[in-house]
Formats: C-alpha cells, structure tokens, sequence
C-alpha cells in the first residue's frame, strides 16, 4: 500500500514538472528549473519532499473531489513549481531592488492573480475551497500570519462537509497541513531570513529590470479585485522576498495627538489610495480616528481589510459592509460590528467585548481571549472560538441562528457547532418567573 502511494506521488510531481516546463513563460526556462548545484541543495531537495508530501497529498483529496477545486488546486501546485524556480535563482541572482523585485517575482504573482480571480465573484458550490485556496497561493514568508486569513474559509469547508463528504475534509485538513506546520518548518529551517542571495559585485545574473511598481499600501492593506496589479502585488512580492522596507506603519508623527493639523484622520502619503468600495449612503472609509478608534465603513466585496498596527487601548468600529472580510491582527480593547451583511470578522483578542448589533449572516473568529460578546438584533452569526477564548460570556437579545463552533476535543482541526438558545420558556412558580430555553426532542 505504501509502495503504491509513493509511486502515485512520484508520478504527480512528475506530472507538474512536465506541465510547468511545457507552460514556455518568458521567465522560466528549462535551463532555471533544474542545474546541478540545485540538485544537491538541501533545501531544494527538502521542498521537493514538501511538494512530493504535503503537497500531494492535497492534490489526491482535490483529485476525487474534482470539479473547481481540482481548478484552483491545480493553481496551488503551479505556484509551488515557480517557487522552487525561484528559490534556485535567488541563489545565482543579487537581491533585487524595489523596482526590480516585481519583475522578478513576476511569474509567481500571475498565479496568484489567477487564482483570486477563480474564487472572486463565484458562484461555485465550492466557493469556501476557492477562497482558501486562493488566500494562500504561496507565502515564502511570515506562512501563519499568513495562512490565518485562508483558514477562516478552509473552517467553513470543514463546518460544511464534516458529517456529508469526508472528501472535503480531507482536502482541508490536508491543505492547512500544507502551510502549518510542513510550509511554516521548511521555511523555519532553510530561509529563517528571507531567500538567500548572491553576493553583491560578484559575477551572477542581475534581477530583470521593470517600472517602478506601483506604491505600496499602508499599515492599512486594502485591494480591490477590480484592479488586481495595484498595491498589493508589490507588498507580496516584497514581503516574499523577505523585506518590509515597502510597508509605512503609524510612526508618532502620524498619530492625532502629534499632528499639527488636529484633523483626527491618518491620511495616506503618495499617490496610492484604498480603493473605493462604495455604497450608495457613504464612500468607504477605513481610518484611524483620534489616536484611539478605527473605523471602517461602508466596504462593499472587499475581502482584503486588515488593521496591523494596533494596540489594546484602541477600538475597531465597523458599519455597514457587506460581503467584505476584516482582518485586526492586534490586540485591541474592543470592537463593534454594526448593520453589516454577509461580512467576516478575523480578530487577534479583545481586553473587554465583542459586540455584534443589527447584523445579518455575519462570521467572527477570535483566535486569542475575548471577555465577552454580545449581540444583539442580529440573525445569522457564526462564532468561531479558539481553546483561548473557551470562557467567553455570550450574551444575545432578539437574534436568531446563532451558532458557535468550538475545537473538538477529540480530533485534530474539527469543529464541533452548538447552537445558542434563540426560543425560551417563562413560568411562574413559587412566587416568581423562572426561565429556561427551549430543548427539542426526539428524531
């Protein structure tokens, strides 16, 4: 059995090493894919046993599902082979400048674009597949931080699938095993810094030149999938490349309190605005106000909100999104999510509550601790805890279809779903009205 698994896994790297190489991009070419030096390299030959493995075994789980997530896992495995012909040529190649960098990065972000533009705007059965797919095309770098967005869709896929098709939770188990842990160790022990270079001055390909990429976006990263080139790319095939220098933070200066101005609102410098996700009350806004409070507003299909540098004396007020995903990556003292649809919600941990008000098929995931939640006049939220935020005091008032997903205890990556009381029983007894929630029996 062994021996016929280890001979199907050979076959398919085989397979994907034969479609790259037929693929004749500009930028790959049989004499980048494969040399001598390479062959010996450890950490090459350690990315060949990731993809033979890891890899594999997520391309056999989407192999019997087929369909569209056959599609984007196939887009998985492509990006997978470019990066390895990268990680060759980093090593004959001196470190790109920030105006080369895209260029060079250039055949990895085209896959990545491929696949964002599979998962957006579909209308798939299997949209939860794309989408986690597609969040992780290939993060040589910083893969947890980075896999945490995908896994908010990869959850969804498992909540969905765990009692119908085994199939799907097999993919989704196998995926996130892709990236965390066997991506995140490879990078840990072969490129804790970031790709390793050739020596500047010495005799070595220089990185392809190509016009300066656009600016970068902010501490705030915000894209818009109608102009997929912009900001982001370049942030990726930075970040990638093992650099932040591309990314501005909040600095003193920035904050309310020091700004000579007093008008309360970080503004971002250059030319490169936050798209515009505008709905027909408002245009959208995502800023810091005061110092002290976020505010993101108004974001229509917007799956790329993120907060990174925060801390636990600010807030986070989000109003009237829709289809639109937030990521805050800090600790922060609180944060309210008010009359938004079909919106997600991925926080780091609150100091006091969570507070949902008059939404409608909302999902919020705490992967740290967080006191309280509340919601309130909302129907259709699902609440994903961590084992961190187990002791949460859930408070609700007129909402329905609330539902929240637990680790299960006895399995690794399941969810087990409990639904929250929304109909209750009042009697009087004794002198006094005791109330307990309605249990529903039988088959």
């Amino acid at each position: 059995m062994e021996e016929a698994l280890i001979g199907r896994l050979e076959a398919a790297v085989s397979r994907l090493e034969a479609v790259n190489a037929g693929q004749h991009h500009p930028s790959i070419t049989p004499r980048d894919l494969v040399d001598d030096a390479s062959a010996r390299d450890p950490a090459i030959l350690a990315f060949d046993e990731l993809v033979a493995g890891a890899l594999g075994r997520v391309s056999m789980a989407a192999g019997k599902i087929g369909a569209d997530v056959a599609e984007v896992t196939g887009l998985v495995e492509k990006a997978f082979l470019i990066a390895k012909d990268l990680l060759v040529r980093t090593k004959q190649t001196e470190k790109p400048t920030m105006e080369t960098v895209a260029a060079f990065m250039g055949p990895l972000n085209e896959i990545i674009l491929q696949a964002n533009a599979l998962a957006e705007g579909t209308r798939s059965s299997h949209a939860n597949h794309l989408k986690a797919a597609a969040g992780m095309p290939l993060p040589i770098a910083h893969v947890e931080e980075s896999w945490q967005m995908a896994e908010f869709y990869s959850n969804k896929v498992l909540v969905e699938y765990k009692n119908k098709d085994p199939d799907h939770v097999e993919w989704a188990k196998a995926l996130k095993e892709l990236y965390v842990p066997s991506l995140r160790d490879y990078v840990k022990n072969f490129y804790p810094l970031g790709p390793v270079w050739k020596p500047l001055g010495s005799a070595t390909n220089k990185a392809p030149s190509a016009p300066s990429p656009p600016a970068a976006s902010l501490t705030i990263s915000s894209t818009s999938s109608s102009q997929p080139k912009s900001g982001m790319s370049a942030v990726f095939a930075e970040i990638s490349s093992g650099g932040t220098q591309g990314l501005r933070k909040v600095t003193d200066d920035m904050k309310s309190k020091n700004r000579t101005d007093r008008t309360g609102v970080v503004v971002a410098e250059g030319t490169h605005k936050a798209p515009s996700f505008s709905s027909t009350k408002a245009p959208a806004k995502l800023e810091l106000q005061m110092g002290r409070k976020w505010v993101v507003e108004h974001h229509v299909g917007n799956k790329c909100l993120v907060i990174e540098d925060c801390d636990s004396k600010q807030s986070v007020y989000v109003y009237g999104c829709k289809d639109s995903v937030l990521q805050v990556k800090g600790k922060v003292n609180n944060i309210t999510i008010d009359k938004c649809t079909k919106t997600g919600l991925l926080f780091k941990g609150v100091v006091a509550a969570c507070e949902i008000v008059n939404c409608n098929s909302v999902e919020i995931q705490c992967e740290g601790s967080v006191p309280t939640i509340s919601i309130d006049n909302t129907s259709g939220c699902q609440l994903y805890l961590g084992n961190e935020s187990l002791e949460a005091s859930i408070t609700t008032a007129k909402s329905s279809e609330i539902n929240a997903l637990i680790p299960d205890a006895k399995s690794d990556g399941d969810w087990v779903e409990h639904s929250l009381p929304q109909q209750y029983i009042h009697e009087f007894k004794d002198g006094q009205f005791t109330t307990s929630p309605v249990s529903h029996s039988g088959a």
